[in-house]
């Protein structure tokens, strides 16, 4: 692949999408692996791993914002967090943000991963990398959650998709080190796809989850690169109350946080928890499945 050439998403089979490519800056094709990073006039610098994008500059505010925001603000008082994965350093970027968060441990299983993003995603880490609260773990997240003493208040698990190396942090082991590793009124989040278009990942995730957590559900936001409808993420506390706070309350807190947000409101915070009714049937068959066996 070279300069003005096309690159081509290979994510779904039957249709996909496109992206120009402005200049290469880096490409790593082997047998196990191709990782390249490009600028597109639309949407700047354009990371894809295995011909599926991972971040672009132009939009990775809107899912980092929301990763971050809505479960920090619903918990109010969250002192401790955790990021599994999120190499790219834009997750800790928004988690920093939060004076009131004292220590953040963040746990990535390639140290090569930071460095290269710290060099060719620079405004995604924004020097959060340098924040004297930052704990920087490099292993495997399953490992840790299962392994590790420590007590968290939100844990987020900034996971690729549920293929190759990300698969392990979409099992039951994992889900059960997260609950293991909260706090009582803890709050476990994670991305889980665009699910008009990977629907039974959302099923799956959900049923796992709800053998460790009392409140299971999901929340969403529209990002533009990955198409196909609305990003899905999974949601898990035992306190069903965090996930239904009014606005008033959100909106105070939002306010004390000061956060330089562009995505996140906390109207569109209290309105991301209203799901489409395709996947309210998906998770209620699930239910009645589950019921019946």
């Amino acid at each position: 692949m070279a300069q003005n050439d096309i690159w081509y998403e290979t994510l779904h089979t039957g249709f996909g999408q496109y992206f120009t490519v402005d200049t290469l800056l880096y490409r790593d094709k082997t047998a196990h692996q191709d990782l390249v990073i490009f600028e597109n006039a639309a949407f700047g610098r354009v990371m894809a791993l295995d011909g599926v994008v991972q971040t672009t500059e132009r939009d990775e505010f809107i899912y980092h914002e929301m990763m971050t925001h809505v479960p920090l603000l619903a918990h109010g008082e969250a002192r401790r967090v955790l990021i599994i994965g999120g190499g790219d350093g834009a997750m800790l970027r928004e988690v920093s943000r939060h004076a009131s968060v004292d220590h953040i441990t963040m746990v990535e299983i390639d140290a090569g991963v930071v460095d290269f993003c710290k060099t060719y995603l620079p405004n995604h880490s924004a020097g959060a990398y340098d924040d004297p609260r930052l704990n920087l773990v490099i292993a495997d997240g399953v490992d840790f959650v299962t392994q590790t003493d420590e007590k968290f208040d939100v844990i987020i698990s900034d996971c690729t998709d549920p293929i190759g190396p990300g698969e392990s942090l979409f099992t039951s082991a994992f889900y059960a080190g997260c609950k293991k590793a909260l706090n009582p009124g803890g709050i476990f989040v994670a991305q889980n796809g665009v699910c008009f278009l990977q629907q039974d990942e959302a099923v799956n995730s959900h049923r796992k989850l709800s053998h460790y957590f009392a409140d299971v559900s999901f929340y969403q936001a529209a990002i533009p690169t990955y198409y196909g409808g609305i990003m899905t993420f999974a949601w898990a506390s035992d306190n069903p109350a965090l996930r239904a706070l009014d606005t008033a309350t959100l909106q105070q807190r939002f306010a004390a946080a000061n956060l330089p947000c562009r995505y996140y409101t906390p109207a569109i915070h209290s309105g991301s928890f209203a799901l489409p009714r395709y996947l309210l049937d998906a998770l209620s068959d699930e239910d009645e499945t589950n019921c019946k066996s």
